[in-house]
């Protein structure tokens, strides 16, 4: 039996825009914690002979749970493409409470030997499995309870949430380094956070519960079957491999100047640990700003002049940037070149994600979806870590993550020119609206 369709009030839709982001507020808490407590992480379950191969190794563990990513969308998208937002929605937040609660538990590499390493793995590829498809879905239905022409803007809440969960993780972390000495937080400190996720736990379940489905799901006369969502994204494997390619400057960006960023400030500016989360914080405040604002906008000019733009924005000044704060190293110059960046990936992600939504078929939206984005964060986004950790090792310069995100930028550009130009002829199965 269906549940019942969500009513069309401005209460009901913003209740609904905050129980359906509940979800992706947790599963970008307990990754961004992953990616700034790298350093402790590493030091607790991945001793290695130098500290640069430690932390590589924690950051391929980070990057692994990307990987099932895919895997996650293809699965648990076409469940949900399936049975409906609501329950899907519930299943992909039980498994990402699962891998959240298995990190917290492990002991540490010195007590369990190398069961540390592995149950963390685990753990992350229980999380990328179910953050696979917990974006799409919540991207799907938020586009489905949207009013009409305003879509960019009710969707720019999916990120939103997630820049809401760096503010509350990068508020935690610069709590603990003012109450805690460091080897504290080496030694346990660090999973104060991630408890403090598992505890919400509860909450957000209680929240998800209360989920309406979308009245355009409901109206849908038939609900495709796992095989029929498989052979209709293969019909439109072009659709989902541009999809992918367009999500590239995203993922890349938002892992680089939030995620890898306390990381970058710590170990390559020599800045302090409170320093580089301060920083992040107000990156954070300025991503949630920006993206609302990138979705309107694409609401009113349309998906492709924003998206274009941007683009060659971050072509222009994504390796200057970094190549001025490089070369003159301190706080409020990081501060300054994160937030340019901040602008260019909030405006770009808020027309990106209405856009993603609008170019897959309809019957597989969030499977088509899912794997788009994931595959881009399992390719780009999930390895900015990891690679910008190895450009500047083996490059020797410190803005050589600007090339990385170059990289993604023109992948991007490349794609939004393919799909938009195809907007006027007939995609297979797919959907015709381009905003």
């Amino acid at each position: 039996m269906q549940t019942a369709s969500l009513p069309l009030t401005a209460r009901a839709r913003a209740g609904a825009i905050l129980r359906v982001t509940s979800g992706n507020f947790l599963e970008q808490f307990d990754f961004f914690l992953f990616g700034f407590y790298a350093t402790y992480i590493a030091h607790t379950f991945f001793p290695a002979s130098s500290e640069f191969a430690s932390l590589m190794l924690t950051f391929a563990v980070f990057g692994a749970g990307f990987l099932m990513r895919p895997v996650g969308a293809v699965v648990l998208g076409a469940y949900i493409d399936k049975v409906g937002r609501r329950k899907g929605l519930i299943v992909t937040l039980s498994i990402m409470a699962a891998g959240t609660f298995l990190i917290v538990l492990i002991p540490s590499y010195e007590s369990i030997g190398l069961w540390a390493p592995l149950l963390v793995l685990t753990g992350r590829l229980l999380q990328g499995f179910s953050a696979g498809a917990e974006l799409g879905g919540v991207s799907v239905y938020l586009s489905e309870i949207a009013t009409p022409g305003r879509k960019g803007f009710y969707t720019s809440w999916q990120s939103g949430s997630q820049q809401v969960a760096i503010m509350v993780a990068a508020a935690m972390g610069f709590a603990l380094n003012a109450l805690l000495a460091e080897t504290a937080i080496r030694e346990w400190g660090w999973r104060i956070p991630f408890l403090f996720g598992c505890l919400i736990v509860p909450f957000i379940f209680l929240l998800r519960r209360k989920l309406a489905e979308t009245q355009e799901f409901n109206a849908r006369r038939s609900h495709p079957g796992m095989g029929q969502v498989f052979r209709t994204l293969l019909n439109n494997w072009q659709v989902v491999i541009a999809g992918m390619l367009m999500v590239a400057m995203t993922t890349t960006a938002f892992y680089l100047i939030t995620v890898y960023a306390p990381t970058f400030g710590k170990k390559v500016l020599m800045l302090s640990a409170s320093d580089s989360l301060l920083v992040t914080l107000l990156v954070a405040v300025s991503n949630f700003f920006w993206l609302p604002v990138g979705g309107a906008l694409s609401d009113r000019f349309g998906r492709k002049p924003v998206l274009v733009a941007m683009t060659l924005l971050a072509l222009a000044t994504a390796y200057p940037a970094l190549r001025l704060l490089a070369g003159a190293p301190g706080f409020y110059m990081m501060l300054g070149v994160l937030l340019w960046l901040s602008f260019i990936y909030g405006l770009y992600n808020g027309a990106m994600i209405p856009a993603l939504t609008e170019i897959m078929p309809t019957e597989v939206r969030v499977a088509g979806f899912s794997l788009a984005y994931s595959l881009a964060t399992a390719v780009f986004g999930g390895f900015t870590p990891v690679m910008s950790t190895a450009l500047i090792e083996y490059t020797g310069d410190k803005a050589s993550p600007g090339y990385w995100m170059s990289f993604a930028a023109v992948c991007a550009l490349l794609a939004t020119l393919f799909l938009y130009r195809r907007s006027t002829l007939p995609l297979p199965n797919a959907r015709k609206t381009f905003g």
